[in-house]
């Protein structure tokens, strides 16, 4: 199965955002996901089993319990081929960055300002 037709399904991108916090065992991933979604356990596990046999999650036996966790290679494989197309919003996202620097000096100084005007106000009376 190719890499976007594993994450071009939403239950599936969002168990990996779940892993992607840590480890977790099969039990909680189904309890979130049943909650969020409302589909059943099985189906939950259908899901946890194409991460796994396309590579995206690793699981590891703990006791009784099922551990699983990102394995970032085919992330990586998918970031790579991502970065052909970084051009088209890499300077967008600069241009947002400066933009919220200058945002946020600016409030800095003003209320470096105003804290002087009050002392200046405080010191007169």
């Amino acid at each position: 199965m190719h890499a976007f037709d594993v994450l071009g399904d939403p239950v599936r991108r969002r168990i990996l955002e779940l892993l992607a916090g840590g480890e977790m065992t099969s039990g909680a991933v189904c309890a979130v996901i049943q909650d969020e979604f409302g589909i059943s356990q099985p189906a939950v596990s259908q899901h946890l089993k194409v991460l796994r046999e396309s590579g995206f999650a690793t699981v590891r036996p703990d006791g009784t319990r099922r551990l699983y966790s990102v394995n970032a290679g085919p992330l990586q494989d998918v970031d790579e081929w991502l970065g052909r197309f970084r051009r088209f919003w890499a300077p967008h996202l600069d241009a947002l960055g400066t933009e919220l620097a200058r945002g946020k000096r600016r409030r800095r100084l003003d209320e470096e300002r105003r804290r002087a005007e009050d002392e200046d106000q405080r010191s007169d009376q």
